[in-house]
């Protein structure tokens, strides 16, 4: 019988939630339905999508791993007419497990990162993981072992061979492998996480493998918000010339279908193309929608009634009022001012303005009593010192202590409004402005917080956000005309530094000798190196570069390291 010269194929982009079987399992029923129904004759789902992805610790647990096991069990009778491709942790039974001393004994990773051939009912075959990252988010040797060899599977007649995620950013084995025993499409389940740009680069080098192997390549990517992770789908299907047949939306869950060519030259990504080709988002709108899926799925996610923000009428706090009022819509924000004697009127009619121009409930709480009450309880210890830092902080951590105060009260996340720039040198209050359930601008430098806040303006086609914000200078507003700079250099001059340092680790020699004065480089790389206790006690935040506070830069507080010369004594 003559192979096929096509496979209609579907790419299931969903959006599961960690830990919740049954939920995903629907998901992954009604994305498989849906498929048939489109005439598809495979349907790729996500990696792990069982489970939601990272699932972290819940693999250690056998009740969780069995529980999926089942799941997937009954995913598998719904697959008549078509074969699913289920990502999932599939559990290592390991019989001496039940009688080691953890003491003794090394504990080995209980499961294999897995992807299941679903068919004519059944579970027909499983394809386990091969490259296990370990590196930057990901820490996937801690709870899988890597899988044996590589697997090409029958669908309708044509040879799939099959990968998840690291398998295909790593070059060779086991796609080479799959494409020399004849393997007339790779197919890869995805959970890949969102940073600045990362699509455009999966995409380019999904197509460099094809044209490697002259045979078509498709992903399937996951989409949604998990913790400080967030997925952008983007799932693809390029030819074996390495053009774009498909491709998903950013962002939001989707079913793509492609007819794909198993012949070379017989489709091209022009007019004609045999799926939808989705447009891209410039990088501003992409990383606003990454920020706004972020905030959305971890109020939604974890069952927050509303979100609330201690609005300023600064920059910072004018931005995350924009991004929760597209996440969790207007209604469920609440805007708390809460000026001092130090705040201007400029600043407080401007918070007012962002407010109403939302359409979020106005909160106002004056701190100047709460403020009076601290003044004279510290009076005695504070006896013959000099008012300073210690004064002008007890301003946040009052606001700090209303916003969850508020929290407390009615079921309200609070969202900080602190960024990467002031994160990183310290430039934010302990149990102050960094008190919070979610830090939405933990990984967005001061300069691009200015952009972000100008494109969601340009979006609307008005100023939500006054152009006076925008326009004045940054100021904390904890004593009389208080400037960032006074303490700071200016952000321009600020941002380029710790974008090095931080993300690049590029050292205090290589920063000077890119024409950075050395005094300002040595002060940057001083504030930075002392505030880790600050970062390490900040409450998770979204991730949009390719190192974020967190998850991807771990450095000890304790660290007596520096490439800083002595100060004098």
């Amino acid at each position: 019988m003559p192979e096929p010269d096509s496979l209609r194929l579907a790419l299931a982009q969903i959006n599961p939630t960690v830990g919740e079987v049954d939920g995903n399992a629907r998901l992954a029923s009604e994305a498989i339905t849906s498929a048939r129904e489109a005439g598809a004759q495979l349907v790729v789902l996500p990696e792990l999508c069982l489970s939601g992805y990272p699932p972290e610790d819940l693999v250690l647990r056998a009740d969780f791993l069995d529980a999926i096991g089942e799941a997937l069990e009954g995913l598998a009778t719904e697959t008549e007419g078509i074969t699913a491709l289920v990502g999932f942790p599939e559990r290592i039974d390991r019989p001496g497990d039940r009688t080691r001393n953890p003491i003794i004994d090394p504990v080995a990773p209980p499961a294999y990162n897995s992807l299941a051939v679903l068919a004519r009912g059944e579970v027909m075959a499983v394809y386990r993981k091969s490259h296990l990252p370990n590196y930057a988010v990901f820490d996937e040797r801690r709870y899988f072992e890597p899988g044996p060899e590589p697997l090409v599977v029958d669908v309708e007649g044509v040879p799939v061979g099959l990968t998840i995620c690291e398998d295909i950013w790593v070059q060779g084995s086991p796609e080479a492998d799959e494409a020399a025993a004849g393997a007339r499409l790779i197919v890869n389940a995805s959970g890949s996480p969102y940073a600045r740009g990362k699509g455009a680069a999966r995409e380019a080098m999904l197509a460099e493998r094809a044209r490697t192997y002259g045979i078509p390549f498709a992903l399937c990517n996951t989409v949604g918000g998990q913790d400080e992770l967030v997925f952008d789908g983007q799932s693809v299907v390029v030819s074996a010339e390495g053009e774009t047949l498909a491709r998903a939306a950013q962002f939001d869950p989707e079913l793509v279908v492609c007819d794909v060519p198993l012949a070379s030259g017989a489709a091209s990504a022009g007019e004609g193309a045999p799926g939808p080709i989705a447009d891209r988002l410039d990088e501003d709108a992409e990383v606003y929608t990454a920020l706004t899926v972020g905030v959305r799925d971890y109020a939604g996610k974890n069952g927050f009634e509303g979100v609330v923000v201690g609005l300023s009428g600064g920059i910072d706090s004018a931005l995350v009022a924009q991004v929760a009022a597209d996440a969790v819509g207007p209604e469920r924000l609440r805007c708390v001012v809460m000026p001092s004697p130090h705040s201007s009127d400029e600043t407080q009619g401007d918070a007012r303005a962002i407010a109403a121009n939302l359409g979020a409930e106005l909160i106002e709480i004056p701190i100047a009593e709460p403020m009076a009450a601290y003044e004279r309880a510290l009076a005695e210890p504070f006896a013959g010192t000099e008012p300073g830092i210690a004064e002008e902080n007890l301003q946040a951590r009052i606001r700090g202590n209303l916003l969850m105060a508020l929290s407390n009260k009615f079921g309200w996340l609070v969202l900080t409004t602190g960024n990467k720039s002031e994160m990183s040198v310290g430039y934010a209050t302990l149990y102050g402005d960094m008190a919070g359930g979610f830090a939405v601008l933990k990984d967005v430098w001061k300069m691009t917080v200015y952009r972000l806040v100008r494109h969601r303006n340009e979006r609307e086609g008005t100023d939500l956000v006054p152009t006076s914000v925008i326009d004045r200078a940054p100021s904390a507003e904890l004593k009389p005309d208080q400037r960032d700079e006074d303490s700071l250099p200016p952000y321009e001059v600020l941002d380029r530094i710790l974008e090095a340092y931080v993300e690049r680790d590029i050292g205090r020699n290589s920063l000077i000798a890119e024409g950075l004065d050395e005094s300002v480089v040595d002060d940057v790389i001083r504030l930075v190196d002392r505030a880790e206790y600050k970062r390490r006690q900040a409450p998770p935040g979204i991730r949009i570069s390719t190192k974020a506070f967190g998850r991807d830069r771990r450095l000890p507080i304790t660290n007596r390291y520096t490439s800083l010369k002595p100060l004098p004594r």
